[in-house]
């Protein structure tokens, strides 16, 4: 019996540092909003390397200051709960990063001089014109596929590579868009 005992305690510690080992690389998030349509709808649960280590295209999960509703804190997971999570994260696309030159002008975006080739957005067109020199050091410029109904730096501001949460490997819900994003 008491070897028993001592099997299923090795057992448990043993599954609990492979949980945590786990978590400390990869964490899952829902998706809440429309701002990334039609590359993210509602309700697709998402997994995330956590690395502030981006590149251009990558899809982020971004810390914000924004603070939930209350109807959006009801509908946090338990874990969200647990972790006394009060502000939104916001799901977004890297369009430019510490040392480019960023520039929206009738519509289209270009980084660096080049323009981009953007098929993923749900819309004709981005506002409003911006130009900026070069985006400072630690910092990175992200906006939602969905221009016309996103809240991204257009709005927010150049985001702290700080307050990158992670980045997208992979769409794991609804089951049938399964895979890389």
């Amino acid at each position: 019996m008491k070897k028993e005992i001592i099997e299923w305690i090795k057992s448990i510690g043993l599954a609990i540092v492979i949980a945590f080992v786990i978590t400390s690389f990869l964490t899952s998030i829902e998706v809440y909003s429309v701002s990334m349509n039609p590359t993210l709808v509602e309700g697709d649960r998402l997994i995330l390397l956590n690395s502030k280590n981006v590149e251009y295209k990558d899809i982020v999960v971004v810390n914000s200051q924004i603070e939930l509703s209350k109807g959006e804190l009801k509908k946090l997971s338990f874990m969200e709960k647990l972790k006394g999570q009060t502000t939104k994260k916001l799901i977004k696309r890297v369009i430019a990063r510490e040392g480019d030159k960023l520039v929206i002008k009738d519509g289209e975006v270009y980084v660096n001089d080049l323009k981009l080739d953007e098929g993923y957005i749900k819309e004709n067109g981005t506002w409003p014109e911006i130009n900026i020199d070069s985006i400072p050091e630690n910092k990175i410029f992200v906006m939602g596929d969905n221009r016309n109904n996103s809240m991204d730096s257009r709005q927010l501001g150049l985001i702290d590579k700080d307050e990158i949460v992670g980045k997208t490997l992979i769409r794991i819900y609804p089951f049938s868009k399964f895979g890389t994003i």
